[in-house]
C-alpha cells in the first residue's frame, strides 16, 4: 500500500491547483497517505526533485509533465535503482510512454486513478551515449532515440505552433524534414556482431512502438521484453514512400493481424532488426532525438537496455 506520494510536476505544463483537484478526486481519505509535492525547473527538468522525493521516503513517485519530466524521473529511477512506482500524469504533447502504456491521456483524475492502483508492471529502459558537439552525453529514455525524419521533424516544429496545435504541429514540419533527410551510409554493430555497413535516411531504436496519433512504426517493441528493435528506413520518391507505407500500414500491420505471421516484413526499403546493445557510426553529423526530443546532432552513439529497470503503473 503506497504511504508517501511524491507529486514532480512541471509548472510550465498546468497549475498545481489542478493536479490537486485531480488527486482528491482519485485519493481514499480513509486511507490517505503523505503527499508532498516537487516543482521541476528549467535547469534540472526532473531528476533532482526525484532524488529530493526519495531521500524524503516516497514510494510512489507521481510525474505530471511531458516526456522531457517524465524521461528525467525515470531516468533517476532507473540509474538508482530505486523501489518507488512511477505513476504519470499525461501532460504533454506526445505523451509518448503514456500512450505505449495505456495511461489515460487528458483526464487528470482518471491518470491519479490509474497511479493510485494496484496493477502495476516492471518496464524496461533504454540508455544512449551520444557523442555531441560538447562532448558525449549519456541519457536514459522509455520510449525511442534515433535520427532522420523524426529527428528533423521535430528540429523543424513551430514551438509557438505546438503550443496551440499540439502533436499536428509535427506534421506541418513533416515536409521539410523530408526535404533535410537524404540516404546516409553508416556503420552498425549489434551484440558484438561484426560491423556491417548500413544506409538509410532513417534509425529508430525503440524500448516502445507506438507514436502520436496512433501510429505503430515497430509493432513488435514491447516496453518489458529486454530488448530493443530497432528500424532503417531509405525511401525516396513517392514510389518507394507509397511502398514503404505499405509494407508498414498493411504487411506489418493489419495483415499480420489477420494472418498471424510472427515475422516482420523487410524490403530495400524497410529493415528490421533487434539486439541489446546497438553501435552506431555516421560519415556526417545528423539530428539526433530521444524520447520526442531533439538534443543536437551526432556522428557516433551506443544503444544498451536495462530489463525490468522501474515499475510502472
Amino acid at each position: 500500500m503506497t504511504s508517501h506520494i511524491a507529486v514532480v510536476w512541471n509548472p510550465s505544463k498546468t497549475e498545481k491547483e489542478t493536479l490537486e483537484s485531480g488527486l482528491a478526486e482519485a485519493i481514499d481519505e480513509a486511507t490517505a497517505p503523505t503527499v508532498t509535492w516537487w516543482e521541476t525547473t528549467k535547469d534540472d527538468p526532473g531528476r533532482g526533485a526525484t532524488r529530493d522525493a526519495l531521500a524524503a521516503g516516497a514510494d510512489l513517485i507521481v510525474v505530471a509533465g511531458g516526456d522531457g519530466t517524465v524521461r528525467a524521473v525515470a531516468e533517476h529511477l532507473a540509474d538508482a535503482a530505486a523501489d518507488a512506482v512511477l505513476g504519470i500524469i499525461p501532460l504533454g504533447t506526445g505523451n509518448l510512454l503514456a500512450r505505449n502504456l495505456d495511461v489515460p491521456i487528458n483526464d487528470v483524475p482518471a491518470a491519479f486513478m490509474r497511479a493510485l492502483g494496484d496493477a502495476e508492471r516492471a518496464i524496461d529502459i533504454g540508455w544512449v551515449e551520444v557523442e555531441l558537439a560538447e562532448g558525449v552525453e549519456r541519457h536514459a529514455f522509455a520510449v525511442m532515440v534515433g535520427f532522420g525524419i523524426d529527428a528533423q521533424m521535430i528540429a523543424e516544429t513551430d514551438e509557438d505552433l505546438k503550443s496551440k496545435a499540439g502533436w499536428l504541429a509535427y506534421v506541418e514540419s513533416l515536409g521539410r524534414a523530408l526535404a533535410a533527410s537524404e540516404v546516409v551510409p553508416f556503420h552498425i554493430t549489434t551484440d558484438g556482431n561484426p560491423p556491417r555497413d548500413e544506409e538509410g535516411h532513417t534509425l529508430l531504436i525503440a524500448n516502445c512502438g507506438s507514436l502520436q496519433g496512433g501510429i505503430t512504426l515497430l509493432p513488435d517493441a514491447l516496453p518489458d521484453d529486454g530488448e530493443l528493435d530497432y528500424l532503417v528506413l531509405s525511401a525516396e520518391g513517392f514510389g518507394e514512400w507509397a511502398g514503404t507505407l505499405k509494407t508498414m500500414m498493411w504487411d506489418n500491420g493489419l495483415m499480420r493481424l489477420i494472418t498471424k505471421k510472427d515475422d516482420l516484413t523487410s524490403t530495400d526499403a524497410v529493415g528490421h532488426g533487434r539486439a541489446k546493445k546497438i553501435e552506431v557510426t555516421l560519415p556526417e553529423a545528423r539530428a539526433f532525438e530521444i524520447d520526442g526530443e531533439e538534443i543536437g546532432e551526432t556522428t557516433s552513439f551506443t544503444v544498451t537496455i536495462q530489463p525490468a529497470a522501474i515499475r510502472v503503473r
